[in-house]
């Protein structure tokens, strides 16, 4: 749904203070980040109560939820057991600016949240993302990766990397309508009265372009991740991605990531028990070293 790449870093209305660069902050906070393309993007900080003051939890929800949504709040509230945790409502959704690409130029809005979490002194990074939010941790990640080999093709893009990935109910293929709530989605994004519902209903502005070019798709993306650690989660009831979608994001890793297939769960966010998250939380501690 875009016209160009989305590949770039940004920089937040935030600059950082020489007295405290390097140090984590620990006071919440609530700001307005400025995507490389000019969209405001609302987040929060929790500094959290993690044994690492090294360490954040980015947060990415999935479409048409918001960093005020009480399912995005209370996974937050178990990340920050582990972790500083930044949220923050993806363009067109929410106080964000902007409208929603559906995973395109997302990766521009993760980019400026975890740029946020570094400016505050977090120099280990994990993104956790939920459905849309897990195909945008995905893409980024492997962008970041591309970004390693070809410099001089992503400029500014330094230090918007990630050390951990985790993907939560992310679709494996783009266009994917073989489930009823999928089918419900492609119709709320590709027309103009579905569009309505979801600026009007569920508080999601979309918008009506196209994706032009198709951005790459998340198993597409999954084969340049490592060595970053990558951990995928899917439900084995998930209503909208099949279990092949998870299975396919795995061996598309080649043996790099790790596949958790939790039995009874449902999708994304709304189906994540408490327990799961907690599970979630400590495995990126774990792999980002910040474990206690």
């Amino acid at each position: 749904m875009s016209q160009g790449p989305a590949g770039h870093v940004t920089r937040s209305f935030i600059r950082p203070n020489p007295e405290t660069a390097g140090r984590s902050s620990k006071e919440a906070l609530r700001r307005f980040l400025r995507t490389v393309d000019g969209v405001t993007i609302d987040a929060a900080y929790d500094p959290g109560k993690g044994a690492s003051n090294e360490f954040v939890i980015v947060l990415a929800h999935g479409f048409t939820g918001d960093l005020e949504r009480p399912h995005v709040r209370r996974a937050a509230a178990a990340f920050a057991q582990y972790a500083a945790v930044v949220t923050f409502s993806f363009r067109g959704h929410g106080a964000s600016g902007g409208r929603s690409t559906v995973g395109d130029r997302e990766v521009l809005d993760l980019a400026a949240a975890i740029q946020w979490a570094r400016e505050l002194g977090h120099t280990r990074v994990a993104t956790v993302g939920f459905s849309m939010g897990g195909s945008v941790v995905l893409r980024h990640a492997a962008l970041r990766a591309a970004a390693a080999e070809e410099p001089a093709e992503h400029e500014g893009r330094a230090g918007a990397h990630t050390d951990v990935v985790v993907s939560v109910s992310a679709p494996a293929r783009w266009y994917y309508r073989g489930t009823a709530p999928m089918r419900r989605v492609h119709w709320l994004v590709t027309r103009p009265v579905g569009r309505a519902v979801g600026r009007y209903g569920l508080r999601t502005r979309i918008h009506h372009r196209d994706w032009n070019p198709v951005p790459s798709s998340p198993v597409e993306s999954v084969p340049l991740i490592a060595p970053t650690p990558l951990l995928i989660v899917h439900g084995d009831r998930d209503g909208y991605f099949p279990v092949d979608h998870p299975r396919m994001l795995a061996a598309a890793a080649g043996g790099h990531a790790e596949l958790w297939l939790e039995p009874g769960m449902g999708h994304a966010e709304n189906a994540a028990e408490d327990e799961l998250l907690r599970r979630i939380g400590e495995w990126a501690a774990e792999a980002a070293g910040a474990a206690g």
